[in-house]
């Protein structure tokens, strides 16, 4: 996933310290009250004001409606998505409760609607487990919906209240009798604060199915009435919790044993409910998910330092006790445990402890203790009734871990080699002149015409040029030892400073970002993808930092005489030339003859240029296929200079669907990717055939 960033870089002159404003007093201190601070910070409690963060807000009203699920309340919850890009989240716990709370002496619901950190998962007597441990999520989804409305079904009355910005429109009122219980939460997500509020489906059921292989049992139900003549409706339940959940992850893929390890149990001496799955495949890469709550935790935490611990040493002790290890120093070593592992881990905890509203990492340490004892004894257990799982287990990791002393010593020769040349690597490696890396920036270009265009156009400072010849390997299909073989590969491990494989360390990473740099075309587009193949298997914290950006050269420059615009895509290619004719007739100084709008001419070849006619005014537009047409200054106007560039920063948003992604495309079986090839083909744009 990628997200533009359009970048203004701090002025290199430095300006004089301003005088204190004399006006500065207690009146300028400003204190936000209420939902306020949601508002004016949303990325906050939301991560972001994009796709992602618009996303989120459908999963913190859900989250409250899964808390209920956990709690034994209710066994379905249902999502529509409604026209007018509304969201309705309709469950079938206890109901919010509408009672005056004693002490804000409001009703609980406006409360829990209007009130950061208000909710029943604080004092304890509210749920077990929750996955909203902060309780700001449905009054963040309230303070940034121009409309939302509650409904609750309790006592055998429907309560109703309706929102505006997060300001209520009236009381909480008893609008009728209803049978049974539960909340349902419709909201209409402010067009004002996100950069879009129309949401993807895709994203929707991909997550829908995620969260019913963690809760099972519970049924899902999403409903897509957007177009009122075309309704659909998708439904998910897995009896077979985070088990099937491997099972789905792994289709397609070559399974070294038959049996999914599987346990779910709760640790009495910590109180923590453990559910985990595990089976190896051929893939050279781990994949495992981990999951606090029912919330994805992407950077992993205690749960996942219990199960690494229990995995390498019950698997030592495995292959030790079948005599498979003989000499006492001699171990499996954590990666070589890893590879081709597929792994799911699951933990229900009271009070979770996350990094941040986003909960990207869990820090609980009880999880850890949890994990490491509920997965050790049953995975103990497993290799020893399912021998010939166990073998298979065992025959990977140790020819990982064969693969890995060949891939160790390859890694060696090249720093070594290197070390020697003192990372200047002559004739590929242009390096900044700074050493600091937080302002260094390297670029990885596409062949030696545009490496020469970036070099001479660059800011020597802090910008390196490293020009890659041909195509990289594609490492998807390759172990270590045979991926730094490749002389590109060496260079760009040599370049970026921070070692890889189990010597990596992005404490010594000597460029603050990583720009791939490619033409506009198929060449261009299949080299970024084996270079962020290669970034998203062996440099996956790079990617999680946000270290890696895509370049966006443009596609098209268009001229009416002296006049020009730089534009990215057709549809601003259409606007640019209704804008210049526009000023054409504003101004009747400008020359609206032919000309190509650059001091240099055109080398015949180098690009396509067309010529056209708009309202009596002669258009001339230029076509860029690579980078190497345009001149040095072009190249640092467009795509370089950090006040006018425009970037996309590489983002893993969804892991499981990157790898399964990464894994159709650039993966050794030829049908999952010839039916992705034929199930997309229609949509694809720019097309270079």
């Amino acid at each position: 996933m990628a997200k533009k960033l359009t970048e203004a870089s701090k002025s290199s002159k430095t300006s004089k310290p301003s005088k204190p404003s004399s006006d500065y007093g207690a009146s300028q201190i400003q204190v936000l009250e209420g939902l306020d601070p949601v508002r004016k910070r949303p990325g906050m409690y939301i991560g972001s004001t994009g796709l992602t963060g618009l996303h989120h807000l459908i999963w913190e009203v859900m989250d409250n409606s899964f808390d209920e699920a956990m709690a034994g309340h209710g066994k379905q919850i249902t999502l529509r998505l409604l026209p007018e890009n509304m969201v309705s989240v309709e469950d079938e716990g206890r109901g919010i409760p509408v009672d005056p709370h004693p002490q804000f002496k409001v009703s609980a619901l406006e409360l829990v609607l209007t009130k950061l950190h208000a909710g029943g998962k604080f004092g304890g007597g509210g749920y077990k487990v929750s996955g909203g441990l902060h309780g700001v999520g449905v009054s963040v989804v309230n303070a940034l919906s121009t409309y939302l409305k509650a409904e609750v079904k309790r006592d055998g009355k429907l309560w109703e209240q309706e929102y505006a910005c997060g300001k209520p429109k009236a009381k909480v009122k008893s609008v009728g009798t209803a049978k049974g219980t539960g909340t349902t939460i419709t909201f209409r997500p402010d067009e004002s604060i996100f950069e879009s509020i129309v949401f993807d489906f895709q994203t929707i059921i991909d997550h829908l199915r995620q969260q019913a292989y963690l809760t099972k049992g519970i049924k899902l139900v999403l409903a897509d009435e957007r177009d009122p003549a075309n309704p659909s409706v998708y439904a998910f339940y897995f009896e077979g919790g985070v088990a099937s959940y491997v099972r789905h992850i792994n289709h397609g893929k070559e399974e070294k044993h038959k049996n999914i390890f599987y346990v779910h149990k709760l640790d009495e001496a910590t109180d923590v409910e453990v559910e985990t799955a595990v089976q190896y495949t051929g893939e050279y890469h781990e994949s495992v998910y981990c999951y606090a709550n029912n919330i994805t935790n992407p950077e992993g935490g205690m749960h996942l330092s219990g199960f690494r611990a229990a995995l390498t040493r019950e698997l030592n002790n495995y292959a030790r006790n079948k005599g498979l290890l003989k000499e006492k120093d001699q171990n499996l070593s954590g990666d070589d445990v890893r590879e081709g592992l597929t792994a799911v881990i699951s933990v229900k905890i009271k009070e979770p402890q996350f990094e941040g509203q986003t909960k990207a990492k869990l820090g609980n340490p009880e999880a850890r203790t949890a994990v490491e004892a509920v997965f050790g004894e049953a995975f103990r257990i497993f290799l020893e009734e399912h021998p010939a799982d166990a073998e298979a287990i065992v025959a990977k990791c140790f020819l990982a871990a064969q693969a890995r002393a060949a891939a160790r010593a390859a890694r060696d020769t090249v720093l070594r080699k290197g070390a020697l040349e003192g990372l200047t690597l002559p004739g590929k490696l242009a390096d900044c002149s700074s050493k600091d890396a937080s302002i260094s920036e390297i670029f990885i270009v596409e062949g030696d015409s545009a490496g020469g265009s970036a070099k001479q156009g660059r800011n020597r400072e802090i910008q390196a040029i490293l020009p890659l010849r041909g195509k990289i390997l594609n490492v998807e299909r390759a172990r270590l030892d045979k991926m730094l073989g490749n002389n590109e590969i060496k260079s760009l491990v040599i370049a970026l400073g921070t070692n890889i494989g189990e010597g990596f360390d992005i404490a010594n990473l000597r460029y603050d970002k990583i720009v791939i740099m490619t033409d506009a075309d198929v060449d261009g587009a299949h080299i970024r993808t084996l270079l962020l193949t290669l970034f998203y298997r062996y440099f996956p914290d790079l990617i999680h930092q946000g270290h890696i950006y895509i370049a966006q050269p443009p596609l098209y420059r268009v001229n009416i005489g002296k006049n020009f615009r730089w534009v990215y895509n057709d549809a601003e290619k259409e606007k640019a030339i209704a804008d210049l004719v526009g000023d054409i007739g504003k101004n009747k100084k400008v020359d609206p003859g032919f000309s190509p709008g650059s001091d240099e001419p055109i080398a015949e070849g180098e690009s396509e240029t067309e010529q056209m006619e708009v309202s009596g005014v002669k258009v001339n537009i230029q076509r860029y296929k690579g980078l190497g047409e345009m001149n040095p200054d072009q190249l640092w106007d467009t795509t370089m200079n950090p006040q006018t560039r425009i970037m996309k920063q590489v983002t893993i948003e969804d892991a499981e669907k990157a790898e399964e992604v990464f894994d159709v495309l650039m993966g050794a079986d030829v049908a999952p990717r010839k039916r992705f090839i034929q199930t997309h083909a229609k949509t694809v744009k720019n097309l270079d055939v």
